[in-house]
């Protein structure tokens, strides 16, 4: 669904990544390590189409992604699920309406189906914080309306950057429950992420390959993870 080949990004005159090759396939599931500033949420931008490569080719659902004007990029963009690591609602609306805004500001003209919505914030846990302005949030919470956000589409790839960064233990294993419940699904996961006790938990649970960013190339992770 989403292959990087070649790729390379060069950021304030020096190579940020450099020939990076990756292959998102249906139902598959990736971590991506690697130390602050090697460019993990480079990499997750360049998937979705934010920042283009300096050198190689980003194929997104079998086009590439160069060759597609600003209406293709949007059309492709609505088929991934992005959960930003310093995730912004509208304080102003309520849960529920920030949850439902990708659909709200779509070419579709649809707006949300009132059932559909509260399964989702039911299936995320905030069925009863739906009418709850964002500040009135726990960091857990708003990392979950944040994944329900990025799901609402129905998307089938799901980029996530540091989804856990910022929340406890116990609401970490939560978070991943629900991103594996997704890759059961069918849709592609990849999670940028520095908490290698989250991989490991993971790896008892679903087939992950760990992948890590290091010298600006993209590499295999060991398995001493």
């Amino acid at each position: 669904m989403i292959e990087l080949e070649g790729v390379s990004y060069s950021y304030g005159g020096g190579d940020l990544l450099q020939g990076v090759e990756l292959t998102l396939a249906p139902g598959s599931f990736h971590f991506l390590t690697g130390p602050s500033g090697a460019g993990k949420t480079t990499l997750l931008r360049l998937c979705y189409g934010a920042l283009r490569p300096t050198a190689g080719r980003v194929t997104v659902f079998g086009r590439e992604l160069s060759a597609l004007d600003r209406d293709g990029v949007a059309q492709a963009r609505r088929r991934i699920g992005v959960v930003h690591q310093d995730c912004q609602f509208l304080d102003h609306l309520p849960v529920a309406e920030n949850v439902a805004l990708p659909v709200a500001v779509s070419e579709t003209g649809q707006t949300a189906d009132p059932g559909n919505l509260s399964e989702l914030l039911a299936w995320v846990g905030l069925g009863a914080r739906a009418d709850a302005r964002p500040p009135e949030l726990s960091g857990g919470e708003r990392q979950r309306a944040a994944l329900a956000r990025a799901v609402i589409m129905s998307p089938e790839v799901i980029l996530a950057d540091e989804p856990t960064g910022n929340v406890d233990w116990e609401m970490s294993q939560r978070l991943l429950h629900l991103l594996i419940e997704l890759n059961r699904l069918g849709k592609a996961v990849l999670i940028a992420t520095h908490d290698l006790m989250l991989i490991r938990a993971a790896k008892s649970q679903v087939q992950a390959r760990v992948l890590r960013i290091a010298d600006r190339r993209l590499t295999a992770a060991g398995a001493d993870l």
